[in-house]
């Protein structure tokens, strides 16, 4: 590039010339500027051809042989899944029994896998009472596991236990007949043991909810059906 430098005192032909190569040096920097980052980004870039490189390995057999090794594996966990279905359906209830949800508060009656009846009850409430008088207490749950019907009462009438009069504030009674109350069960009970009973109640909008001592109340209709139904020595599980 030719820069023409007009003629004139030595001081100012000077600074003209100063002035010339400073804008030459600095154009020169803009290029080299320029050069590496096209460089750089040519570095970065990936080729338009380029594809993504996948180890595999130098045998081909290898793959065949990884591949059967997995199919082997899956082949055998397929038959220990079946066997272990084989053992559990040997376990599952057959025929008539009920199951109780204490967590949703339902009771189904069941035929085999098949549900019969599926019913609003309530269960224990958990509450703990203590007697003031004595070290005694009790925890108002229902009881979990495998129970059985060991009976079924029409018109059942309730022996009221000590915990009933004290949580009421009564003194205990020492007669029988002061215990006895009648009309409070429904009109059927299906008996667990252990004083646990299925029973009706006096408050069916209370149904669902965890307000019992440990027994299970339901419904003047679902009540009849179970009694209708179920016979002594069907299994109860409730959960």
């Amino acid at each position: 590039m030719t820069v023409p430098i007009p003629s004139a005192d030595p001081a100012s032909r000077l600074r003209k010339l100063r002035a010339v190569a400073i804008l030459l040096l600095a154009t020169t920097i803009a290029l080299a500027a320029g050069l590496l980052a096209l460089r750089a980004g040519a570095r970065r870039a990936p080729r338009a051809d380029a594809v993504e490189s996948i180890p595999v390995p130098g045998d081909p057999k290898g793959i065949d042989a990884m591949l059967a090794s997995l199919d082997k594996e899956v082949r055998a966990l397929q038959t220990q899944n079946r066997r272990l279905q084989e053992k559990l359906s040997r376990y599952k209830p057959r025929g008539l029994y009920l199951v109780i949800d204490t967590g949703e508060n339902r009771l189904y009656v069941m035929d085999g896998e098949k549900v019969l009846r599926e019913a609003v009850c309530s269960t224990g409430s958990g509450v703990r009472l203590a007697d003031p008088n004595t070290p005694r207490s009790w925890i108002f749950d229902t009881p979990r596991g495998e129970l059985t019907v060991r009976g079924k009462t029409t018109d059942p009438i309730w022996v009221k236990p000590d915990w009933a009069f004290i949580e009421t504030g009564e003194d205990i009674p020492h007669v029988l007949d002061e215990r006895m109350e009648e009309g409070v069960l429904g009109d059927y009970a299906l008996d667990l043991g252990q004083g646990y009973l299925i029973h009706g109640t006096l408050f069916e909008r209370a149904l669902g909810l965890h307000v019992t001592h440990g027994c299970v109340r339901m419904g003047a209709k679902d009540l009849e059906y179970l009694f209708k139904t179920v016979r002594p020595g069907t299994k109860v599980y409730i959960v």
